[in-house]
């Protein structure tokens, strides 16, 4: 198949002109570890919501869910790779990278407003203290390096399934994605828990965690749509995948 070391990528094949040559896993087995990494890589996002609503602990889910779907995704790549299912390997590889690049672009604003007092408090390092369950003695170094990992992971796990879904997207396709975070983290357990009101709109003036995390979203959104759309060059999204899986028997 060729280096996977592309032009324009990180994880394509120089020989692989996807939409031409329809160089395709076999279809059921393609559709079923797409599924898995689906699934496998919406575990992450889902636990600090979960812990927030009250369901478990975040430091027991970490060790039931968190670092067994890590792992999973990881074996699941290195299979895709193997068993040559170049499609599914450059996916989920270029869409981890890309969400660790865009959590950087995230965190320039997200860490910008926390700064200037825009956020109720440091949402990673918070983090780490319930995944290490230290509410009582609170943060430190470890809690801090914990904290950080998961937000960076959960970032990783968002561009996992993005580029899983669109494949070579449109820009604003990221933009759409990072802002229905954005909105979907305002109203959920988490805002709840900190106790400023949906949108955050008891914290301050009403506007300022709004904002905040709307722009912070929008550049995870922004650049995660501009990488997806160089590095998923010629793969199309999920549904014209399917057909041509479909195709092929």
């Amino acid at each position: 198949m060729g280096s996977f070391i592309a032009k324009g990528g990180l994880y394509k094949s120089p020989s692989l002109v996807y939409l031409k040559n329809k160089i395709m896993s076999i279809p059921f087995k393609n559709l079923l570890l797409t599924i898995i990494l689906f699934v496998l890589a919406a575990v992450s996002p889902n636990l600090f919501v979960a812990a927030q609503a009250g369901l478990a602990p975040l430091s027991s889910m970490a060790v039931k869910f968190l670092l067994p779907s890590v792992a999973f995704i990881l074996v699941a790549i290195i299979l895709a790779k193997y068993f040559q299912y170049i499609d599914i390997y450059q996916l989920a590889m270029n869409g981890l990278f890309a969400g660790l690049i865009s959590t950087i672009a995230l965190e320039v604003f997200r860490e910008g407003g926390f700064r200037l007092g825009m956020m109720p408090g440091d949402l990673p390092r918070l983090m780490g203290v319930l995944m290490l369950d230290q509410f009582a003695t609170g943060p430190d170094i470890r809690s801090d390096i914990s904290g950080w990992a998961y937000h960076f992971w959960n970032g990783a796990s968002f561009g996992i399934l993005f580029s899983l879904i669109m494949g070579q997207n449109k820009i604003w396709h990221g933009l759409l994605f990072g802002l229905l975070i954005g909105m979907g983290f305002m109203i959920s357990p988490v805002v709840k828990s900190l106790g400023i009101g949906r949108f955050g709109v008891n914290f301050k003036d009403g506007y300022q965690f709004a904002m905040t995390v709307i722009v912070s979203h929008a550049a995870f959104g922004l650049m995660l749509g501009w990488i997806l759309n160089k590095w998923n060059d010629g793969i199309p999204h999920l549904g014209v995948r399917l057909k041509m899986l479909m195709s092929i028997r």
